[in-house]
């Protein structure tokens, strides 16, 4: 693993290992690969799922499109992994009594069996990843990834990346879009 050399290089990238969200991606890859060994293979279920799980521990009894936002996924993805939670068991569904087309999810007591079985394995896990940064670096480290979640907040909402990605018709595994300045 190649260190950057001085921020130099962050702010003025001329090679992969110096882009900030390569690093950050490979910073996390080998962790969340431990993360999804244990949701998956110790307890049946996707990160994704996980994710779902936590925030309604979290949050309480929600609509899917409030959890999708605030797992920052989209609908069509959220209501997926809702509907494998439901076949599991370990998500109840409610319908709204004053508006019948609302829908409300919950854990079930099996999802919230699942969550306490698992949270402390993934806290543990987290707590022996910051055990690699110094103790007095970790108010630091957090309140970098704060005001790096507040800058993409922002850039978001400015749209600043024109492009979209062309998930419905399978993004570019299934064609290559040819860009005109490539022509």
């Amino acid at each position: 693993m190649q260190a950057f050399p001085d921020t130099t290089a962050l702010r003025a990238p001329r090679a992969l290992d110096d882009l900030l969200l390569f690093r950050l991606w490979r910073a996390t890859r080998t962790s969340r690969a431990m993360a999804t060994r244990i949701v998956e293979g110790g307890f049946g279920i996707t990160h994704r799922e996980w994710g779902m799980i936590g925030m309604l521990a979290q949050i309480g009894e929600t609509r899917p499109s409030a959890l999708a936002e605030q797992l920052q996924l989209d609908r069509v993805r959220t209501s997926r992994g809702l509907r494998s939670l439901f076949e599991k068991q370990l998500i109840e569904r409610r319908q709204n009594a004053d508006d019948g087309r609302e829908v409300h999810v919950q854990l079930s007591d099996a999802g919230w069996q699942l969550f306490e079985d698992l949270f402390p394995r993934m806290a543990d896990l987290n707590v022996d990843l910051l055990k690699g940064l110094d103790a007095e670096h970790h108010e630091i480290f957090l309140d970098c990834l704060y005001r790096l979640e507040s800058r993409g907040n922002v850039l978001n909402a400015r749209q600043v990346v024109p492009e979209k990605a062309d998930r419905r018709s399978g993004g570019t595994r299934h064609h290559w879009p040819r860009h005109t300045s490539m022509a």
